[in-house]
């Protein structure tokens, strides 16, 4: 009730508009990107191959992957890049039955990835003798103040996670599928 009544006073003229708690900018929005792959496989192979949290071989872009914990919510791993970066994560959640893990970065330069804030999960689903993979992720771009420097704005985030799911989960179908 007092919120409305100091933006009605504002309105008016009688109280500053600072005081209603008003803000005209407000950073940047979260940001979601969601894709999925169906894989000619059985989902128990294809769990093989992606369920193992310290095991990030099957993502091209990673060139070790060092961690600790295993698959207990907590476990930890640390990702070196083909390019030399490195990304630190920890495990949120996981179910081996339910084929499904969720993870969040705890430490990444925006010049690896430009983006802060990240949260994924990946799903595995047995469609037959087929199965769909999808990773969803959600995150912030990498300036979290308004007017962003164009290598940090929402649309090189999105396009940085999007070719990171997309060229991933097309490795990973063709890995699966060739049986190499």
């Amino acid at each position: 009730m007092l919120k409305r009544l100091l933006i009605a006073a504002a309105i008016f003229g009688l109280v500053p508009l600072s005081m209603t708690g008003a803000a005209w900018a407000h950073g940047p929005s979260r940001q979601k990107v969601v894709e999925s792959i169906e894989i000619n496989a059985p989902a128990d192979k294809v769990w093989a191959v992606i369920g193992n949290f310290q095991d990030a071989s099957w993502i091209p872009a990673v060139a070790k992957t060092e961690g600790k914990g295993g698959n207990d919510v907590g476990a930890t791993r640390k990702l070196t890049l083909q390019n030399g970066g490195t990304i630190e994560e920890a495990l949120d959640k996981y179910d081996a039955e339910e084929k499904s893990y969720g993870y969040e970065i705890t430490k990444v330069d925006v010049k690896v990835l430009p983006i802060n804030d990240y949260s994924s999960h990946i799903t595995v689903t047995a469609n037959g003798d087929k199965t769909t993979v999808e990773w969803k992720g959600a995150f912030y771009r990498g300036y979290m103040l308004n007017d962003p420097p164009p290598e940090l704005s929402d649309e090189v985030a999105n396009k940085a996670i999007t070719d990171l799911y997309t060229s991933t989960l097309a490795a990973l179908k063709k890995k699966i599928e060739g049986g190499s």
